[in-house]
């Protein structure tokens, strides 16, 4: 499943790395580092590296309509100016719930946003999944989370998967043509040890879910069927995405977050970008269709 060994890119040392995005107009790698309160951008390559400081805490960002960026802060979505380095409020959500910040996002093919709420301090199960239509409407579609992750759908935009997870738990729901979601279930209860981050879907519909804690990608085929797995030489992988003008290079985010001055002596890598080439491609990522 994977032709070649991870390579870290951009030691960039993230606190917590996260929101890995392949910006395919402008051939880029976007990815945030919610602790250290940053946005990241560089080449397919890791060249032409770019940061600039957030005045919160990003969850995630995501290309929009009109060659604009939106990114999530605690108190909900921001337009982002790359060339300014500037945060301009497009919607509050969950303002009024201080505990809580934005973690991950993602696009469907319909220009809708999917992300979700957490507890910052990773005990309440305050969490929430949101919808953000093409038309503007703000739904909230499942909630009781208490750290989300995810989320990410599949080929034929009927299936959409959601993380909880300390519970060690990836979800499956029904996507209607409405955007409404049904039938959760349980697609993957993950042993201890082994806590399902942000994840991403493949042309053949696999689901690659990124450990954190565990050190490795799994790749799991849509009956939940463990086929493929990629070690990294970190332990806290958060998210993955597929890029480069095949779609078939992997670019994860990783995290120095909870290990403790001796780990990360063991671990100098932790925080870094990473890539790795694929054999079946991943789905191409769909621009925020702002109203």
């Amino acid at each position: 499943m994977a032709s070649m060994t991870p390579e870290c890119i951009w030691d960039v040392g993230a606190h917590l790395g996260e929101g890995a995005l392949w910006h395919a107009a402008t051939r880029s790698v976007w990815f945030v580092d919610i602790k250290g309160r940053r946005i990241h951008r560089c080449a397919a390559d890791g060249s032409e590296r770019r940061s600039w400081e957030a005045p919160g805490q990003p969850g995630f960002v995501v290309p929009a309509s009109g060659g604009a960026m939106v990114c999530a802060l605690e108190d909900g979505l921001y337009r982002f100016d790359d060339a300014g380095g500037e945060f301009a409020p497009l919607r509050k959500v969950e303002d009024d719930v201080p505990g809580n910040r934005f973690n991950d996002g993602h696009v469907d093919v319909g220009g809708n946003l999917w992300f979700g709420s957490m507890d910052d301090g990773q005990l309440a199960p305050s969490g929430a999944l949101y919808r953000l239509g093409r038309d503007g409407v703000l739904s909230r579609a499942d909630a009781g989370y208490i750290i989300t992750n995810g989320p990410a759908i599949s080929p034929d935009g009927q299936t959409l998967y959601h993380t909880d997870t300390p519970l060690r738990r990836v979800y499956a729901f029904e996507l209607r043509e409405d955007g409404s979601l049904a039938g959760k279930r349980v697609f993957l209860q993950l042993p201890e040890g082994s806590r399902p981050d942000g994840m991403a879907v493949d042309r053949e519909g696999h689901l690659w879910i990124a450990l954190f804690g565990a050190g490795r990608i799994e790749r799991y085929t849509a009956a939940g069927r463990l086929v493929g797995s990629v070690g990294f030489p970190c332990t806290n992988i958060t998210k993955l995405a597929f890029g480069g003008a095949d779609l078939r290079t992997a670019y994860v985010t990783t995290a120095w977050k909870g290990l403790t001055p001796a780990q990360r002596r063991e671990q100098p890598l932790a925080g870094g970008l990473f890539a790795f080439r694929i054999d079946t491609p991943g789905l191409p990522h769909t621009v925020l269709a702002l109203p």
